[in-house]
């Protein structure tokens, strides 16, 4: 009976989930700024490769740290010799020899070496052991463990410089479709404007009231902007597909982008607000260096400290047999009691423990000149952030000229636009009412274009010259690229 219920009511909840995936579907293709930007830094293949450089710098740190922690170890070894080494002793007849009686042998004279059978091993051994070590002082593993913190520091950063370069194009491209689309949307009103014209030009002609090459001229301004629509929506494609590609978004799949020209706002004043309370370390690209420069001085120190004692402490545990086969080392051939002193061939138990202290004394010059290479490294870093500084001053400087640059050009050009668009108004008025020619209509409509034109491009520029005078002065923040 349920079963025949869901039957009936599936031809009445099928379309509202059919609706309610399709929602879902335009919800995730339609996409802010900052939603283009979240996609971004979850998806970029760049982003991801620096958050995985964090999880590497991560299992450094735990493989450092384990080096402090003991270190067990075990062994086993089976062994056969195909032929034992001799047993060398010398023949003195006043003391007893372990070799047993040697005056039997004939010809021997006191003070002969002899080679005899190796009674002291069988042919075939075993061995099994535990090892524990343990350190006890290291002064390099704890000059390590700092420089690790400091490497992990150095993960962050680098993955702050990534996603910042990663915000940085996904605002240019975003930027460069939203002003296209715009621009689209304008050539479609003149286009119906010129259409309209040329509709008017052509029922004038008819009734005599305008010369055929009226007509003409029109059509071909007409054609020029269906061209040229051609071309722009062309342009938006390739915005669109490098938009995609720094968010790492499906080419194939569709992608909107929210958003209008009136909400992008450029503060004139920015430059001179941000140089009131400008620092080197605002710079993701400084702060680097500077981290560099920290670790190589804990690497100096780890290196002088290699000089210094260590102390490990450790401790055995095994078990060793001997046979004269393989296969008795795998079973008790003597089938005796155990006196402590002598007994059967079993595995026997082994332990022992202790101190081992390691003191460098003279290792040539080969020290001196590891602590040198570190130093020397260390120099040519300080280098690279003096020169890392007076690039950052040139970025600044260079920035502030081309944005205030790019904010004057945008304010003239909005205000021919203004005008064009009047000339345009008025010109198409005067035609209608027959005191204008069809050659000033399409004079003021090319104009109008023109300033249109250069309007959208001096607002691109404006727009590209305010994100990289946010990069000089350390503006773009990314997101915290701490792993959760």
């Amino acid at each position: 009976m349920r079963r025949f219920l869901y039957i009936l009511m599936l031809p009445l909840i099928l379309p509202s989930l059919l609706l309610a995936q399709q929602d879902q579907t335009q919800q995730q293709t339609k996409f802010t700024l900052e939603e283009c930007i979240q996609y971004a830094l979850q998806n970029s293949v760049n982003a991801k490769n620096a958050t995985l450089d964090q999880e590497i710098a991560d299992n450094v740190i735990t493989e450092r740290r384990s080096e402090g922690l003991p270190q067990i170890t075990a062994n086993v070894a089976l062994q056969d010799n195909i032929k034992l080494p001799r047993f060398f002793t010398t023949y003195n007849p006043d003391q007893p020899s372990i070799g047993g009686d040697l005056s039997t042998i004939p010809g021997i004279k006191k003070g002969d070496v002899v080679a005899a059978q190796n009674f002291f091993q069988l042919p075939s051994n075993g061995s099994a052991s535990v090892t524990v070590n343990q350190m006890l002082f290291n002064s390099s593993y704890f000059l390590g463990l700092k420089a690790m913190r400091t490497y992990r520091e150095l993960s962050v950063k680098a993955a702050q410089q990534t996603n910042q370069d990663i915000i940085i194009n996904v605002t240019k491209a975003y930027y460069g479709v939203l002003i296209n689309q715009d621009r689209m949307n304008l050539i479609n009103a003149d286009i119906n404007r010129v259409d309209s014209l040329l509709k008017n030009t052509t029922a004038m002609n008819k009734n005599g009231f305008v010369e055929e090459i009226d007509v003409d001229r029109t059509t071909v301004e007409f054609n020029n902007l269906l061209n040229e629509r051609a071309i722009l929506q062309d342009l938006v494609t390739l915005n669109f597909n490098l938009l995609k590609f720094q968010m790492n978004f499906p080419i194939s799949e569709s992608l909107e982008v929210i958003g209008d020209i009136p909400s992008l706002q450029i503060d004139p004043n920015a430059p001179a607000n941000y140089a009131a309370d400008w620092d080197y370390n605002h710079r993701i690209e400084y702060r680097i260096i500077e981290t560099n420069i920290k670790l190589q001085e804990l690497d100096i120190k780890a290196r002088k400290a290699r000089v210094v004692p260590t102390i490990n402490a450790y401790y055995n545990l095994g078990y060793t047999t001997q046979s004269p086969d393989v296969a008795g080392l795998f079973k008790t051939n003597s089938h005796i009691k155990d006196y402590g002193a002598v007994g059967p061939d079993k595995w026997y138990q082994y332990s022992n423990y202790g101190v081992a202290m390691r003191i460098p004394i003279f290792g040539g010059m080969a020290q001196y000149a590891n602590v040198q290479q570190a130093k020397l490294a260390q120099n040519k870093l300080e280098n690279q952030a003096s020169l890392s500084k007076q690039l950052i001053d040139m970025e600044t400087n260079n920035t502030s000229i081309v944005y205030y640059n790019a904010i004057k050009t945008l304010q003239s050009q909005s205000q021919n636009k203004i005008l064009a668009e009047k000339v345009a108004r008025v010109t198409k008025i005067k035609y209608q009412q027959g005191v204008g020619s069809n050659l000033e209509v399409l004079t003021a409509e090319g104009g109008l274009r023109q300033t249109q034109t250069n309007y959208y491009n001096a607002l691109y520029q404006a727009l590209v010259a305010k994100i990289d005078l946010d990069k000089a002065y350390g503006k773009i923040i990314p997101p915290t690229t701490e792993n959760k």
